[in-house]
């Protein structure tokens, strides 16, 4: 593999990532911003309520701004804290019902938004994406943790 073909892919995925957010920024959020409902989606995927420090993995945003970001979901009544009783010093963040309604409710739509998204491309290509994207991300630090996620089994 050469250097100058990696940043080339590179250069590609990048371009291709920041089109795709440009276009899914001007869909209807139902009242939230996409980081929000990134986190709500990140919670809707886990087994029980998280560690702040395991969201943390999954989302792109620093500790401090992501403690600031549940401290409004929580204050919307979307996300609720409870206390981890493995260790007192820390709390466990999930869903509240209206969380996981509005969730659903704007994850339908997004879903809609990203199949509109990549219609160009044939089922043949989608597969190539998951699998090469999926290879990626497992490649990460930060996917060496077990995820809290549901595997497709358990949906």
């Amino acid at each position: 593999m050469s250097d100058r073909l990696a940043n080339e892919a590179w250069e590609a995925l990048m371009t291709a990532h920041s089109r795709l957010l440009r276009q899914f920024a001007e869909d209807d959020w139902d009242d939230l911003s996409m980081r929000e409902y990134d986190v709500l989606y990140t919670l809707s995927k886990c087994r029980q309520p998280v560690r702040m420090s395991e969201l943390g993995q999954y989302v792109l945003l620093s500790q401090p701004g992501l403690s600031r970001l549940v401290d409004r979901l929580v204050q919307r009544g979307l996300v609720g804290r409870s206390a981890d009783l493995s260790d007192g010093r820390s709390v466990r963040v999930g869903l509240t019902p209206a969380g996981a309604a509005c969730q659903k409710k704007v994850g339908r739509s997004h879903a809609r938004s990203v199949a509109h998204a990549l219609a160009g491309l044939t089922s043949s290509e989608l597969e190539q994406l998951r699998t090469l994207a999926t290879k990626l991300a497992a490649g990460s630090p930060a996917s060496s943790a077990q995820p809290p996620y549901h595997s497709k089994a358990d949906q």
